[in-house]
């Protein structure tokens, strides 16, 4: 709700309009949110930020095909790089949890990937981009209320401290940056690419408060992964600064 109402203030003059596209990526903004969430408490925070964040995995696919965009070799090799990657992750001894864990990281991930794809369409240029922020937000609030409302009562002031945090900061002001930065032409994987920062500072972080140490296979599928796909990137501009 908070993130919510956050977009929506910073956003208000560009107007909340809605259409199919829009409604669409509000869905998916809303599944892979909440897979997300069920995913950490099923699997390590490594583990499910790592495998939503295969998501460009997807686009380097489903980009070319929807957009007319030439599919390259490298793309090919990429997407090679991050599955072999991927695979790690589900290398060694594994709890049952563990898999559903992965398994929702991964779908989250798939979510991830549509919704990257949605913002790009031609039509989701005609309303406010981040209105699929704001409805998406809206959406999970309707969905998790149950669960939301029975935890008030035990949430004290450093629960809502860190709950006013997560819904102002980390998803109202970062899905906000994201949508204006997609709005303002960026590439679908290049906004994936550069989300990459996340999951990469995501071990370092949950191992120094919380103490979680992901495994060892699950540390060298996710290198695998970023090395791949940063590595296509880089790739990219060489070759645009030799036709250049």
């Amino acid at each position: 709700m908070l993130a919510a109402i956050t977009v929506a203030l910073l956003t208000r003059r560009e107007g909340f309009g809605l259409n199919r596209v829009t409604a669409l990526a509000a869905a998916l903004y809303a599944a892979l949110l909440i897979l997300f969430v069920l995913a950490t408490k099923q699997t390590t925070a490594a583990n499910a930020i790592f495998l939503q964040y295969t998501a460009p995995v997807y686009v380097l696919v489903l980009e070319p095909l929807l957009y007319k965009e030439k599919f390259r070799r490298r793309d090919l090799v990429t997407v090679i790089f991050c599955l072999v990657g991927m695979s790690l992750f589900f290398v060694g001894k594994l709890r049952p949890q563990d898999v559903t864990g992965n398994l929702l990281a991964l779908t989250s991930g798939l979510c991830f990937a549509f919704y990257f794809l949605l913002l790009r369409h031609s039509s989701a240029r005609k309303v406010n981009r981040a209105s699929s922020v704001i409805y998406g937000n809206l959406l999970v609030v309707l969905i998790a209320a149950p669960a939301g409302l029975a935890a008030l009562q035990n949430i004290g002031a450093r629960d809502a401290a860190c709950v006013a945090y997560l819904g102002i900061v980390q998803i109202g002001f970062a899905y906000l940056l994201f949508t204006l930065a997609m709005a303002r032409g960026v590439r679908s994987l290049d906004a994936g690419i550069i989300g990459y920062i996340e999951p990469v500072l995501n071990p370092i972080w949950v191992f120094l408060f919380l103490g979680e140490r992901p495994s060892n296979w699950a540390l060298l599928g996710g290198a695998i992964i970023v090395a791949a796909v940063v590595g296509h990137m880089l790739l990219r501009t060489k070759a645009k600064e030799q036709y250049a």
